[in-house]
Parts: structure tokens; C-alpha cells; sequence
């Protein structure tokens, strides 16, 4: 069955990962400030910007089987070198422009319909530098969780919670070869993330395969929220 499906992002990274992999078998509508990454991939694109426009609904289908995320940050410095100002940048970007979109498009979740949202592994497992951004994607965590509670059995919603991925936001952390095996070495798998990687259990999740999955965080990680081989 071909579902629609709408991205929020979705022309870089793990939401094009997930766009590359499911749009050939399904209606895919995107909603991004730019429609660069999308050339070759037949989908709908909705100009959009997560932080500033509401989303036009009417310029998607009656009804939305899934529904992806992506908009995210990457912000990892010293607590004492970040201000209060961003904390609320981060919490803006990462949870408060996203429980507007949900807001706006929840009465076109269909009866099965699947939420995927993104956190990070640092939610789970304290890290040093990480304090704003697990702040704000902790919010969406236990968002998920109790989104999933209310509108169960009808809508499913879970969260993904990657550890450092190959994608533009993550350049800076790999921007030659010896920060990339430093980062691999920190994970058990001894590799840094691909988008695929990622994009795989998002594309799951938002399949009937997951139909008996909801309410959960998964890490997809290379085992660093549960490893310790130190």
C-alpha cells in the first residue's frame, strides 16, 4: 500500500536517507526551506521553514500515514560558555517548531499513522558539552511518550535516538581523518554513524512492521548507551 507520508527537513541527512529509501513506494511530501537534495527524487515539496511559517495543510493529502521530524541542532559546548539564549535557540528549534507542526497536522493523522521524531543518545547516557541540546531533545522524549499514551491505539509514535551520524550537522566533528577514527574508536561497533544506518529504522518504524511498537525510544548508536568496553 502506498502511504503519505510527510517530512518536515528531509533534503539532507538522515530525513534524505529515509526520502532516498521510501519514495519510489510511497507519496512523499516534503516540507524544507530548500528543495536542493531532492532533484532526482519524485516527491512533493512544500517550501517551509520550521522556526518562522505555519505549514499550509492544504497543500497536503486528506489523510498523512507518517509523519517525520527532522529539524535538528548540534550544539555542544562547555555549559559555562552557554548562555541562556541558547538554551531557548535549541529548545525553539528542536522541540517548541516541532509540537507547532504536530499541532497543525495532527487532524490529517489517519487511523495506523506512525510519528517518528529524532533525539540523541545523549538523553540517555550523560555526556560532557551536551547539556542544551539533551536538554531540548529530552523534551521531546517525554513529548513522544505522552503523545503515544493519548492517541494510542490510533497513532503510533516513537522516537530516534542516534549517536553521532555522518551528516552535514556532525561536519564540524569530522572534518578529517583523525577526528573520524577518534570518533569511531568512542563507539563498540568502532564507526561513526551513516545516515543508512539511521534512515533503516526510521523507514521500520513508519512501516506496518512496527504496528506493535509505540511509545519507545530506540538508540541506534554502534552500542554507546549500553556498551561500556573500558
Amino acid at each position: 500500500m502506498r502511504k503519505n507520508i510527510l517530512f518536515i527537513g528531509g533534503t539532507h541527512g538522515i530525513g534524505n536517507a529515509m526520502v532516498t529509501q521510501m519514495y519510489e513506494s510511497h507519496n512523499i511530501y516534503i516540507a524544507a526551506r530548500t528543495n536542493e537534495g531532492l532533484e532526482t527524487i519524485d516527491a512533493t515539496y512544500i517550501p517551509f521553514d520550521a522556526t518562522t511559517d505555519t505549514l499550509d495543510t492544504s497543500l497536503l493529502p486528506p489523510a498523512l500515514d507518517g509523519f517525520v521530524y527532522c529539524p535538528g541542532s548540534i550544539n555542544l559546548k562547555p555549559f559555562k560558555m552557554l548562555s541562556l539564549d541558547i538554551f531557548k535557540e535549541d529548545m525553539e528549534l528542536n522541540f517548541f517548531s516541532m509540537v507547532k507542526v504536530v499541532k497543525e497536522v495532527m487532524p490529517k493523522m489517519a487511523d495506523g499513522a506512525s510519528m517518528v521524531f529524532f533525539s540523541t543518545v545523549a538523553v540517555g547516557t550523560g555526556m560532557p558539552y551536551h547539556t542544551s541540546v539533551a536538554a531540548a531533545k529530552g523534551a521531546i522524549e517525554g513529548f513522544a511518550k505522552s503523545l503515544a499514551a493519548e492517541y494510542a491505539p490510533k497513532i503510533r509514535v516513537n522516537v530516534i535516538a542516534p549517536s553521532l551520524t555522518d551528516t552535514p550537522l556532525a561536519n564540524r566533528l569530522l572534518s578529517n581523518d583523525k577526528k573520524r577514527e577518534m570518533m569511531a574508536q568512542r563507539h563498540p561497533l568502532k564507526k561513526v554513524g551513516s545516515p543508512e544506518d539511521v534512515a533503516h529504522i526510521g523507514t521500520f518504524l513508519l512501516s506496518d512492521n512496527s504496528s506493535w511498537i509505540t511509545g519507545q525510544v530506540l538508540g541506534v548508536d554502534g552500542g554507546t548507551s549500553t556498551l561500556n568496553l573500558h
